[in-house]
């Protein structure tokens, strides 16, 4: 007699929470490993004078790291199912690295303590909201696909603002963009939350889906850093 197959609704409701907890806890790993490697290479590139010169010396340099990180993010996303795990993983932290690299100008830009301070007031704000993305039992799909057309103005209004360089528009896009990135933060945590099934399979499948669910808490944490760090930040 064939054994039955294990799924989602054979599982008691207390063992589907422990593997909701297990693999969320997963992608926090990953997430926080992305965000300490950035930090470090943020650091690295800050104290070299010749790396610095090396980078922002041209535009085009610039240019090409940052064509090169839009350029990671789509293709791990796109062609994460057809990646081994561990390429998925090294993927994902080398985006991670290269955005430490490419933000060091910012952090230039920033005293050390404000850096800090919005660090940690963003670090409250990720982790409020996204305990509402966990715990709430309102389905988020409508606000996520709501956000997603928020995030698309608002890099539109980015881009065009790069020309314009209208203060107004700079403060809408920075409040609309917290307010954008702190939704998606709620729904990324619910559907990382949904995705906790891949965890059932284990082994490849798991952990591509813990980093995906990384990469996604990364960005929404990142971005909301970068807005907060424009109405918190004290530039030297």
């Amino acid at each position: 007699m064939d054994e039955k197959q294990v799924t989602p609704y054979t599982i008691p409701a207390e063992q589907v929470e422990e593997i909701q907890r297990g693999f969320v806890m997963k992608v926090y790993g990953w997430m926080t490993a992305g965000l300490f490697l950035t930090a470090i290479f943020a650091f690295l590139t800050i104290s070299s004078e010749g790396l610095l010169q090396l980078i922002f010396s041209g535009r085009w340099t610039f240019l090409v790291l940052i064509g090169t990180q839009l350029g990671l993010v789509i293709w791990l996303t796109a062609r994460v199912q057809a990646m081994s795990a561990m390429t998925a993983t090294m993927v994902f932290l080398g985006y991670s690295a290269l955005t430490g690299v490419t933000l060091s100008v910012v952090f230039l830009a920033y005293t050390a303590e404000s850096l800090v301070s919005t660090f940690a007031v963003t670090g409250a704000t990720f982790g409020a909201t996204a305990a509402f993305g966990w715990l709430t039992k309102r389905d988020l799909s409508g606000l996520g696909g709501f956000m997603s057309m928020g995030l698309i103005g608002i890099i539109i209004a980015s881009v065009v603002n790069m020309f314009l360089k209208n203060s107004m528009i700079y403060w809408i896009v920075t409040y609309v963009g917290i307010l954008v990135f702190v939704g998606l933060t709620a729904y990324d945590m619910q559907k990382i939350k949904g995705m906790s099934v891949m965890a059932l399979e284990g082994g490849e499948t798991e952990q591509k889906g813990a980093i995906v669910g990384a990469l996604r808490l990364y960005l929404d944490f990142i971005n909301l850093f970068l807005l907060l760090l424009r109405l918190l930040g004290r530039r030297r």
